[in-house]
């Protein structure tokens, strides 16, 4: 595989100087906008308390951070400007609210976003999330490879990174319902790996793979625990059909469970992770006291950062040493065939 000059420029910008990425998700919004309106007792959660929290996230975690990920409405209007400009800067484009059919739920974009527009606003990479069953409606399974494609083919023609999320959800027929942005427990190993494999097609054009646990994290050991061995061939198995780079999400995960995914999932060739709610939960249970979730941001909430970081520099894989650039490396491929002629050699 050989990476475009504006792709290959956004992987490194999302990563640290050795290739691996500690990347911290804001971009969140049922997880934070319901906690509130349940606090302030509103129908809506206000636009001051959400923005005004993810701008103290920003400030508080990016030390740590590789790479934030904010959402365009709160995050980055409330906290850019406070994004140091060594920190790679990745955008959601996904709406967080989808649409739940008998058949299935569909996935679409925020109204009036654009994987252009996120370029245009300084943009290093294209997020999107998409809910996907293999077992769901045959329908509803080609709407969403479509809406995927569709993401896919805008990363190319802007030459940005294209970070693709999977998660699992119940169907109508599955007992465990809910529509919260929270792990299913009962989910199958099998619907993770099914899901990676579609979607490693190349046409979907997805350069960074953001995958969840393949278990329930109550259900994850953690590499050279009791019964360890056959936790980790789920790992292996989507390690391999992801076929690039890819990350762990947290889901929600806790902090000890979430270190404990990590493990597995770096002995099976991850290049990081990008989460945010294993590190940041707990201290946004102060609210509404800010300065105590300050203070949660920058004790608990970094120290773990900090564990996790320490587990990335010794086991993760950098990403452009993964197997699919080959024996050199990840490489650059001109955008432009003219770069040649003023740079002989270039992208060699």
């Amino acid at each position: 595989m050989i990476l475009s000059a504006g792709k290959y420029w956004g992987m490194r910008r999302m990563a640290d100087a050795h290739g691996r990425f500690k990347m911290t998700a804001v971009d969140q919004r049922p997880p934070i906008k319901n906690p509130i309106k349940a606090k302030r007792g509103t129908a809506e959660a206000p636009w001051e308390d959400v923005a005004g929290f993810k701008e103290m996230l920003i400030e508080e975690l990016q030390g740590e951070s590789s790479a934030m990920l904010l959402d365009p409405h709160f995050a980055y209007p409330r906290g850019v400007t406070k994004l140091l400009a060594s920190r790679g800067l990745i955008v959601t484009l996904e709406d967080s609210i989808f649409r739940e059919t008998p058949a299935g739920r569909l996935s679409s974009e925020i109204d009036d976003w654009s994987v252009e527009k996120i370029k245009r606003i300084g943009g290093d990479a294209v997020k999107v999330l998409a809910w996907y069953r293999p077992d769901a409606d045959a329908a509803v399974c080609r709407a969403q490879q479509d809406f995927t494609q569709r993401i896919g083919d805008a990363c190319r023609k802007y030459d940005i990174p294209f970070v693709f999320e999977l998660l699992v959800y119940p169907l109508p027929s599955d007992a465990e319902q809910t529509r919260d942005y929270v792990e299913m427990k009962s989910k199958h190993p099998q619907f993770v790996l099914e899901s990676v494999q579609t979607f490693a097609d190349p046409k979907f054009g997805v350069d960074l793979f953001k995958l969840e646990s393949p278990l329930a994290a109550a259900d994850v050991p953690g590499v050279g625990a009791p019964g360890w061995e056959s936790a980790q061939t789920w790992f292996d198995a989507i390690g391999t059909a992801a076929g690039r780079p890819w990350v762990m999400l947290s889901a929600g995960a806790g902090m000890d469970e979430f270190r404990r995914i990590l493990t597995h999932a770096y002995r099976a060739g991850a290049s990081g992770y990008l989460a945010g709610r294993a590190i940041w939960s707990k201290a946004f249970t102060h609210f509404p006291d800010w300065d105590a979730i300050r203070s949660g941001l920058r004790g608990e909430a970094v120290e773990y950062m900090r564990s996790l970081n320490v587990l990335t520099d010794k086991e993760a894989t950098p990403w452009n040493g993964h197997a699919v650039y080959g024996d050199g490396g990840a490489r650059i491929e001109p955008a432009d065939a003219s770069f040649r002629h003023v740079y002989p050699g270039f992208g060699d």
